[in-house]
């Protein structure tokens, strides 16, 4: 993992509070949040405001185990120390709207500092809870089978931002998460930096084992390498949805400047470097990439991989018409995937009566 960099003094803002350069954000003129900080960090940080270094630790868990959300909730404080900070913001999101499937699983609108409005979902099952998170308010990529993509895109979540969505989830559940998938809105890899500090702060501050972590790409070219040398020992997830490049500029127009040879190629390296293997991710789109050929050029391209192909029966969404395979369709094409020697799953769509599955995510409560 990347080191994290030092707080370091600027000048009194107020009181005579002192704020950390890296806590301002400069575009806005304001502090920013400190949800996403380490121990060290909010160590150093409590220590600049002439406070001792315990409360550090203090802060540290009642921000990330007790879900502190201003100072005033952090009653440990001496009370003219909490007013002298009250401005400093934590960084937590507000619920702007909830809904729960049959299945158990919820989906979650919640509203940012600036108003945008993402959506995380909780998946529970009798042995863990997963949360997928957004890395993005809207998404670039317009993948033609993806709602999140139909709606455009706004702007990167900042580091704090994605933390929220993993305790807000663990917070309404009562229970800790156990995993978390970065496979709700946005392409993950267009927010590398983040989504990096973000995987840190969800492994060694919420205290989820990174190997629990998953991040998905569509593929951008150079990314990956830059996601390798961060040495994370994350789950990573590549999603090809297409056997052929003909196939995949049809339905991911960023195909176009990315081959799916030189995707592969980047793939290969990432193994390389990391000595992690890499998951590939095929929706199944009926009558379109579903035939026994589909399989055969797939498990073709996958040859000489250690992998695992995730099969993701296709999830309905209003702006297009494309259709679920049917179950024999599928088992068919794990048949032949299966006889070219190519670990393979379907994944079960959680979710899917409250638009909250896979590719169904668009920060919408008017379709729930």
């Amino acid at each position: 993992m990347s080191a994290t960099p030092p707080l370091s003094q600027v000048p009194a803002v107020g009181n005579n509070v002192q704020i950390p350069a890296e806590m301002l954000d400069q575009s806005k003129s304001a502090l920013t949040p400190l949800l996403g900080a380490s121990l060290t960090q909010l160590t150093e940080w409590v220590q600049q405001q002439g406070q001792p270094a315990y409360r550090g630790r203090q802060l540290h868990g009642w921000i990330y185990q007790k879900g502190a959300r201003s100072f005033g909730d952090i009653t440990v404080f001496p009370k003219q120390w909490r007013e002298t900070v009250a401005d400093v913001p934590i960084g937590r999101s507000t619920l702007h709207y909830r809904s729960e499937a049959p299945d158990g699983t919820v989906k979650y609108l919640l509203r940012m500092a600036d108003g945008q409005i993402i959506e995380t979902v909780g998946i529970p099952t009798s042995k863990r809870l997963t949360v997928c998170v957004s890395s993005q308010v809207g998404c670039p990529m317009a993948c033609d089978f993806c709602a999140t993509g139909k709606g455009g895109f706004t702007r990167n979540l900042k580091r704090h931002e994605i933390v929220d969505q993993v305790l807000t989830v663990q917070e309404d559940f009562g229970q800790r998460v156990s995993n978390v998938v970065f496979m709700g809105m946005g392409e993950p890899l267009l927010n590398l930096e983040a989504v990096v500090e973000a995987v840190q702060s969800i492994n060694q501050d919420v205290g989820i084992g990174v190997r629990s972590l998953t991040i998905s790409t569509v593929g951008i070219a150079g990314r990956i390498r830059q996601l390798a040398e961060h040495q994370l020992q994350i789950t990573f997830a590549v999603s090809l949805h297409a056997s052929n490049q003909a196939l995949r500029e049809q339905l991911i127009p960023s195909a176009k400047r990315y081959p799916l040879e030189a995707l592969l190629d980047e793939c290969r390296e990432y193994v390389q470097l990391t000595g992690r293997r890499v998951t590939f991710e095929y929706i199944l789109l009926a009558g379109l990439n579903d035939l026994p050929e589909h399989a055969v050029e797939l498990a073709g391209h996958l040859r000489g991989f250690q992998t695992h192909v995730n099969l993701i029966p296709y999830n309905p969404i209003s702006e297009v018409d494309y259709q679920r395979p049917s179950p024999r369709r599928i088992q068919d094409f794990v048949d032949v995937l299966q006889q070219h020697h190519i670990a393979v799953s379907v994944r079960r769509s959680r979710g899917l009566e409250k638009d909250a599955a896979c590719g169904q995510l668009r920060a919408s409560k008017s379709l729930v």
